[in-house]
């Protein structure tokens, strides 16, 4: 049996609007006693303004610290208490908030996410306490850690050259520092409109209730006009970029090569297959570049291949690109390994056997159709798939659509991955030159 006649999950999908512009997702299954509610808005990294790089990640720790009927921490104290989880993250293209409970709890996770969807707790003192909590992350994860920010901060600025699409999306700690409570409530008001957000709920719950609920704690939120993003566009390389750095803390050479792929979002047709790709690429020992450079050349000792720069396929709009990176063993030279990429590749561009590409595909969908098992990570999914896609439904309909990509298709997108369309990042570590 081939991916393509994988069917789409089951569960039932209801989407509307409220008054204010909050679109909302509503998907039950009384499979298990959980909810899980999430919101994301349409604002990343990627829109952050000049001067203010790490803004989009600070404000996902603003949004914790209280709000007008919630008190600081007491977000964490009602979840726990209740029995569940919390979290938020920050992503290219979007900033998510999400919240695990029994099914009970319902109303306390809509309650809590209205709240601070009218408007968190910006003041001197909460700013100033995470624009330190935010630099110490980043201290923790980027500056003090082997390969910190290897690829995802290193290498867009190797290959793009507009700020929205090149600057580091963690932030400088000059920006950070240079943060106002001006600058903070101009940001909510501009990216955390109702009218920019979608709420999703998935898991044990009565539809009907569920929906008196979020349109009595959603429902008088402000109304404000959605925001107009920047363009992000610019065109795709024509020559090779390399950019190469030493890390102190690192034992390993490595190195990441990057293309550009088509917009997940206006052109997923052709998106479709450099997923397919990268998974025939480099998931399991037998995949084309981990029993090369691996078992057979013995030049890498990790390899790995993925769209997008936070992996995360559908979850992100254009440009973006595809990435093959890897750790080499000490002395291999970054373009032996590079060589036997390109080999690789036009081995695939020269045809791929069917039965090779449905094995692939079933190892693809299989890992989209797992991320539904989880009813916290269906409610977010459900949730991407209305902000980039306009349609929730669609994340019930990657899987399938991956089983339809075609032989043809997977070497056509192996025959335009080539050296003068590539960005490459190499790692030196401390000490070798």
């Amino acid at each position: 049996m081939t991916v393509a006649t994988i069917p789409a999950p089951a569960f039932a999908i209801e989407r509307f609007r409220l008054a204010n512009g909050l679109r909302v997702v509503l998907a039950p299954d009384p499979g298990a006693p959980v909810v899980g509610v999430a919101v994301v808005y349409d604002v990343g990294m990627r829109s952050e303004p000049e001067g203010r790089t790490g803004f989009a990640h600070l404000f996902e720790h603003m949004m914790f610290q209280g709000s007008h009927n919630v008190g600081k921490a007491e977000h964490m104290r009602h979840v726990q208490s209740a029995g569940g989880t919390f979290n938020g993250s920050t992503h290219i293209d979007y900033t998510d908030y999400f919240n695990l409970l029994p099914s009970n709890g319902l109303e306390l996770a809509l309650f809590l996410e209205a709240d601070r969807m009218r408007g968190p707790a910006i003041t001197e003192e909460n700013l100033a306490n995470q624009v330190s909590v935010v630099k110490e992350e980043i201290r923790v994860n980027v500056l003090n850690r082997p390969y910190g920010g290897f690829p995802w901060i290193k290498l867009p600025p190797v290959m793009f050259d507009t700020f929205a699409n090149s600057h580091d999306g963690y932030g400088a700690f000059d920006d950070l520092d240079a943060a106002t409570v001006e600058d903070a409530q101009s940001f909510f008001d501009a990216y955390y409109a109702a009218s920019n957000a979608v709420l999703s709920v998935a898991g044990d719950f009565d539809p009907v209730e569920a929906r008196a609920l979020v349109e009595r704690h959603f429902g008088n939120v402000e109304a404000r006009p959605a925001p107009v993003h920047p363009p992000f566009e610019e065109p795709d390389l024509t020559a090779e970029r390399r950019h190469s750095y030493v890390d102190e803390r690192a034992t390993l050479p490595a190195l990441a090569a990057a293309w550009r792929v088509p917009d997940p979002v206006t052109d997923l047709d052709a998106f479709l297959p450099y997923v397919v790709l990268g998974e025939l690429l480099t998931d399991g020992d037998a995949s084309r570049l981990v029993e090369r450079l691996i078992h057979n050349d013995r030049t890498a000792t990790a390899v790995a291949a993925h769209t997008t720069f936070m992996a995360e396929p559908f979850a992100s709009r254009g440009p973006t690109a595809m990435l093959v990176q890897a750790f080499l063993p000490p002395g291999t030279a970054v373009d032996t390994v590079l060589g036997q990429v390109d080999e690789e590749l036009a081995r695939v561009a020269e045809g791929v056997e069917e039965a090779e590409l449905d094995r692939v595909k079933a190892r693809v969908a299989a890992q989209l159709l797992r991320g539904d098992d989880s009813v916290m990570g269906r409610s977010r999914r459900l949730a991407t798939a209305e902000i980039f896609h306009g349609d929730a439904a669609m994340a019930t309909r990657f899987a399938a659509l991956l089983g339809e990509v075609t032989a043809a298709s997977v070497a056509q997108a192996a025959a335009a991955l080539t050296p003068q369309r590539r960005a490459v990042l190499e790692v030196v570590p401390g000490g070798a030159q």
